[in-house]
C-alpha cells in the first residue's frame, strides 16, 4: 500500500460540465484520489447540476465550485465550441481573481485555459487530453472549416503550453502525435494514464438474466444503433442458437442523456425508431441517465454488456462491465483494444451487426462462458485499472511537477 504523501498540495481541478460520462468520472476519481493521498483538492466548473451528476461531486468530499453557468452552451444550436472557450475563460478568470495560488492545476477538455492558469507564476498546469478536439468536431462545409481553423489552431498551441499532458490511452498517444504535429515535432510527448474503475462498487452477482447492456451517452458517434441492429440479427438467426434460450433474451439501452442537448434528443428518437422498424421494440428498455446505483444493478443482471463506439480514445464503460464481473463485446479498434482480452475477457469484433450477433449468440448458448469471462475479466481489471493503481501513478505526476517548482 502506497503512503500518503507528505507534500500536501492546494490542487485545483477545473472541467467545463460536471455531468455524467467518462471524462466527468475521470476528474471525479482524480479529485477523490487526491483528495485521500493528502492533498487540498477543489473542483470548479461552470456547470453542476445535482440532479444529475456523480454522488462523489455532492457528498463532500471535495468542493465543487460553480461560475458562469450564466453564459450560453450555444447561440441557436451553433457555435458550441466558441461559447465552450468562452465558458471556461470566465471560469479560469474567476479562478485567478477570488481565489489564492494553487501549488498544481488539472484541467481537462478546454486546453485554451492553460496560458490564462499559467499567469499565475506559483502554479504548475497539467491538462488531461481526453482526445483531440479538433478530430471530435465536424468539418462537413467550408463555413465550418473557415469557423473551425481558428479554433483548431488553438488548441495546439495552447495545449503544449502545458507544464505536463497526460492523455487516456496508447492509442490517443499515438494519434495526439499524428493530429499536433508541431509538437510532435517540438519533442513533447504525452504521457499515458489510464482511467480506472471503483472496484469496491462492484460485488459478485448473484443472478443473471439473459439481457445484453448497452451504457453510452445518447450521441451518434457512440454507434448505438449497432446494438439495436446487432440484437435484431440474433433474433432473425434463428438456426444458429436454442430457441427457447432466444426467446427469453432483452437489450436495455441506458446512458447519459441530456435534455437541453438537441442531439441528445433527436439520437434518442432515431434509435426507438429503429427499434420499432428492426421489430424488437417489445424488448428493448431505454433508461435516460440512470444515477450509479441502477446502473450497476443492471451491469450485476446482465448477461454481457456491449460497447459500440468506433476508435473510441478510451472508453470507461468496458472496465465498468469487467469490474462487475461481465464480459464485454466491443468494437477492435480504439481504447477497447488495451482494455478488453479478446477471447478472455470478452470478444473484440468488427463493427457490424454480423460480429456482434455472431458473438452475442456464444454467451446465449453457453451463460457458463460469460459467467467464465467475466471472473477472468474482474481479476483482469484488480491488477491493472483499479483507482488504487490509477491514483498512484497520478500522485506520482502531480507532486514530481509541484516539486519543479519549489527546486
Amino acid at each position: 500500500m502506497e503512503k500518503k504523501t507528505s507534500m500536501g498540495l492546494k490542487i485545483a481541478m477545473i472541467h467545463p460540465d460536471l455531468g455524467i460520462g467518462g471524462a466527468e468520472r475521470l476528474i471525479v476519481d482524480a479529485a477523490v484520489q487526491l483528495a485521500s493521498r493528502g492533498h487540498s483538492v477543489r473542483v470548479f466548473t461552470s456547470h453542476h447540476d445535482k440532479n444529475r451528476c456523480f454522488e462523489e461531486t455532492v457528498s463532500g468530499v471535495f468542493p465543487v465550485t460553480v461560475y458562469g453557468d450564466f453564459l450560453p452552451r450555444h447561440l441557436f444550436y451553433r457555435f458550441h465550441a466558441v461559447c465552450a472557450y468562452i465558458r471556461c475563460i470566465f471560469l479560469s478568470l474567476c479562478i485567478l481573481f477570488f481565489w489564492p495560488s494553487f501549488d498544481v492545476v488539472l484541467a481537462d477538455q478546454v486546453s485554451v485555459v492553460i496560458p490564462l492558469l499559467k499567469l499565475s507564476k506559483s502554479t504548475k498546469v497539467v491538462f488531461y487530453c481526453h482526445f483531440p478536439d479538433l478530430l471530435l468536431a465536424q468539418h462537413t462545409s467550408i463555413l465550418r472549416r473557415i469557423y473551425r481553423k481558428p479554433i483548431d489552431f488553438l488548441e495546439e498551441i495552447t495545449t503544449g503550453m502545458a507544464h505536463l499532458i497526460l492523455v487516456n490511452s496508447k492509442f490517443t498517444a499515438s494519434t495526439f502525435a499524428k493530429t499536433f504535429k508541431r509538437l510532435h515535432a517540438r519533442g513533447i510527448r504525452p504521457a499515458v494514464l489510464y482511467p480506472a474503475v471503483n472496484l469496491d462498487q462492484f460485488s459478485k452477482p448473484n443472478a443473471t438474466k439473459l439481457n445484453f447492456l448497452s451504457i453510452n451517452r445518447f450521441e451518434r458517434k457512440k454507434n448505438i444503433s449497432l446494438a439495436i441492429s446487432a440484437f435484431s440479427m440474433l433474433h432473425n438467426t434463428g438456426n444458429v442458437l436454442d430457441g427457447s434460450n432466444l426467446a427469453d433474451t432483452s437489450l436495455t439501452i441506458a446512458g447519459g442523456f441530456d435534455k437541453r442537448l438537441k442531439e441528445n434528443v433527436e439520437y434518442l428518437e432515431e434509435l426507438k425508431s429503429l427499434a420499432d422498424r428492426e421489430g424488437v421494440t417489445n424488448r428493448i428498455r431505454f433508461i435516460t441517465s440512470c444515477p450509479t446505483a441502477e446502473r450497476d444493478a443492471l451491469l450485476s443482471e446482465c448477461l454481457c454488456v456491449l460497447y459500440t463506439p468506433q476508435d473510441e480514445h478510451f472508453g470507461i464503460v468496458p472496465l465498468e462491465a469487467m469490474a462487475a464481473h461481465k464480459p464485454v463485446i466491443a468494437c477492435n479498434s480504439g481504447g477497447p483494444v488495451e482494455t478488453v482480452k479478446d477471447g478472455e475477457t470478452g470478444f473484440l469484433c468488427d463493427p457490424n451487426p454480423q460480429n456482434f450477433s455472431l458473438a452475442m449468440a456464444k454467451f446465449v448458448q453457453d451463460p457458463q462462458l460469460a459467467e467464465k469471462m467475466g471472473t477472468d475479466a474482474r481479476q483482469h481489471v484488480e491488477e491493472l485499472f483499479s483507482t488504487e493503481i490509477f491514483g498512484r501513478h497520478l500522485n506520482r505526476y502531480v507532486v514530481h511537477i509541484a516539486r519543479l517548482k519549489i527546486e
